[in-house]
Protein backbone atom coordinates (compact mmCIF):
# COMPACT_ATOMS: atom_id res chain seq x y z
CA UNK A 1 0.00 0.00 0.00
CA UNK A 2 1.86 3.46 -1.23
CA UNK A 3 1.88 6.03 2.06
CA UNK A 4 0.63 9.57 1.29
CA UNK A 5 2.69 12.53 2.82
CA UNK A 6 0.42 15.77 3.60
CA UNK A 7 -3.20 16.39 2.63
CA UNK A 8 -5.10 15.20 -0.37
CA UNK A 9 -6.14 18.67 -2.34
CA UNK A 10 -10.24 18.87 -2.57
CA UNK A 11 -11.30 17.29 -5.98
CA UNK A 12 -11.47 19.81 -8.81
CA UNK A 13 -15.02 20.34 -10.99
CA UNK A 14 -13.25 18.40 -13.77
CA UNK A 15 -12.79 15.04 -10.89
CA UNK A 16 -15.85 15.33 -9.94
CA UNK A 17 -18.33 15.62 -12.65
CA UNK A 18 -18.93 12.61 -14.39
CA UNK A 19 -17.99 13.05 -18.56
CA UNK A 20 -20.57 11.91 -20.61
CA UNK A 21 -19.29 11.53 -24.13
CA UNK A 22 -20.76 11.20 -27.33
CA UNK A 23 -20.01 11.40 -30.97
CA UNK A 24 -21.45 13.24 -33.57
CA UNK A 25 -20.62 13.22 -37.36
CA UNK A 26 -20.67 16.25 -39.66
CA UNK A 27 -20.71 15.03 -43.36
CA UNK A 28 -17.15 12.74 -43.85
CA UNK A 29 -16.18 13.74 -40.54
CA UNK A 30 -16.84 11.97 -36.82
CA UNK A 31 -15.71 13.79 -33.70
CA UNK A 32 -16.18 12.82 -29.71
CA UNK A 33 -17.95 15.51 -27.87
CA UNK A 34 -18.57 15.39 -23.88
CA UNK A 35 -20.98 17.16 -21.51
CA UNK A 36 -17.80 19.12 -19.69
CA UNK A 37 -17.63 20.95 -23.21
CA UNK A 38 -14.52 18.92 -24.30
CA UNK A 39 -14.48 17.81 -27.97
CA UNK A 40 -12.03 15.43 -29.34
CA UNK A 41 -10.80 16.44 -33.28
CA UNK A 42 -12.57 15.66 -36.30
CA UNK A 43 -11.60 12.05 -37.08
CA UNK A 44 -12.74 9.94 -40.65
CA UNK A 45 -13.09 6.88 -38.46
CA UNK A 46 -15.54 6.91 -36.12
CA UNK A 47 -13.08 4.07 -34.23
CA UNK A 48 -11.04 7.04 -33.79
CA UNK A 49 -13.57 9.36 -32.66
CA UNK A 50 -14.49 6.52 -29.77
CA UNK A 51 -11.08 6.38 -28.82
CA UNK A 52 -10.77 10.04 -28.41
CA UNK A 53 -13.66 10.26 -26.32
CA UNK A 54 -12.61 6.95 -24.25
CA UNK A 55 -9.44 8.92 -23.38
CA UNK A 56 -10.93 12.18 -22.03
CA UNK A 57 -13.31 9.70 -20.29
CA UNK A 58 -10.39 8.60 -18.40
CA UNK A 59 -8.58 11.46 -17.85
Amino acid sequence: MAQQDGPTSPPTPHDSEEHRTTTVEKGHFCSAHCTCGWRGPARRARSSARADAEGHARG
